[in-house]
């Protein structure tokens, strides 16, 4: 219920605002574009660099450090996204619940990926955490998306599935990259472990956008 001030009780249905699961399932999907379309530029921009061997963390150092950098931002932005969407509508259990704090983790780890250029250029100076906070990313991106499957699934078993299938294909495919994929290949490779990455951001925006619809059909009716 809410009164003249227009102030929602937590308990009303009514709480969730369909316009502001919108805009964020929006902010979400732009992170991802942003992003690629960042690493697209970079890779015409910065010169002698190989997109099948050369990795976007090599895009990230040197003169041209700036356009990859602006991606990596806006990627986080996305992940703290679809942590706020899904606080906004928690759609139960404690899956969902690990979930939203590994979004903001992973919103945070991507940012300090971003901040500390400890990438590309062979910089060695104070800590360097970046292999600790990629390995931290790696093991969030298995986990998140197969905790929330559950919750998921309250809004669409197509989603519950694609929530799955990303977690199925990172758990083997993400530690490849840091072992055994050879050095001609790391570029392409990690490109691709970006767009598993992709996909379950993007589902999370469209499981928002659901939620959305289906808060406006559940107060019309």
């Amino acid at each position: 219920m809410s009164d003249n001030s227009g102030i929602v009780s937590p308990d009303d249905p009514g709480a969730e605002r369909p316009t502001f699961l919108r805009l964020l399932a929006m902010l979400a999907v732009g992170g991802c574009v942003v992003f690629a379309v960042s690493v697209l530029i970079a890779d015409f921009v910065v010169p002698n660099h190989d997109w099948v061997a050369d990795t976007i963390s090599d895009l990230g150092a040197g003169r041209y450090e700036f356009i990859v950098d602006i991606g990596i931002y806006a990627y986080s932005c996305a992940l703290i996204a679809c942590a706020v969407g899904a606080s906004h509508s928690h759609m139960g259990g404690r899956g969902w619940s690990f979930g939203i704090f590994g979004l903001i983790f992973m919103g945070l780890i991507v940012f300090l990926v971003g901040a500390r250029n400890e990438y590309g250029d062979g910089d060695n100076e104070g800590v360097v955490i970046h292999s600790q906070l990629v390995w931290a990313l790696g093991l969030l991106f298995a986990a998140v998306p197969w905790a929330m499957s559950y919750g998921a699934e309250a809004c669409s078993v197509t989603l519950k599935w694609i929530f799955r299938g990303v977690a199925i294909l990172w758990v083997p495919l993400a530690p490849a990259f840091m072992l055994v994929v050879p050095d001609t290949w790391d570029g392409i490779y990690e490109r691709g472990l970006g767009l598993l990455t992709f996909i379950f951001v993007c589902a999370m925006a469209w499981l928002l956008v659901g939620r959305a619809a289906a808060v406006e059909a559940a107060r019309d009716g």
